[in-house]
């Protein structure tokens, strides 16, 4: 599996750690940036690469991070395609990928310390999707909303 990873500044102090994390689960990470602090950046432009990074397929989910992880899983879920959540705890990360097949995960670096953040990507790496009927259903009809806007 391919996981992306970006983070605006505040989430940058995770995501080498994350990168680490995601590797040492057997996962093939893509490096998204920031590549180097901006205290500047803007957490919307790094929500938009990593949802482009799934839309074309050039990553099967993806590890957001931002201050709060609320204005980066808002963003981008703007994007066709991306069923993001914000978990800062290891139930809702798994949990979200095995009944709402979430694919990207948000978390607020400034919200969480690293010994929760890696049991949270670690959680989120090693979920999978039920597909019982009623997950299916319940996502077939949230790809329906997406589809019609």
């Amino acid at each position: 599996m391919k996981i992306a990873v970006a983070a605006d500044h505040a989430g940058f102090p995770l995501k080498a750690s994350a990168i680490e994390w995601i590797d040492g689960e057997g996962c093939d990470v893509v490096d998204l940036g920031a590549h180097a602090y901006d205290g500047d950046d803007d957490y919307p432009d790094h929500a938009r690469n990593l949802g482009q990074a799934i839309q074309s397929g050039a990553a099967d989910r993806g590890v957001l991070i931002c201050g709060s992880g609320i204005g980066a899983c808002v963003a981008a879920n703007k994007m066709h395609g991306v069923r993001a959540g914000l978990c800062h705890d290891t139930y809702t990360a798994h949990q979200g990928v095995e009944h709402d097949a979430v694919n990207v995960l948000c978390f607020g670096a400034r919200v969480i310390g690293s010994a929760l953040a890696e049991e949270i990507v670690r959680a989120f790496c090693r979920a999978t999707f039920s597909e019982a009927v009623r997950h299916q259903r319940r996502l077939d009809k949230v790809i329906a909303i997406e589809q019609r806007g």
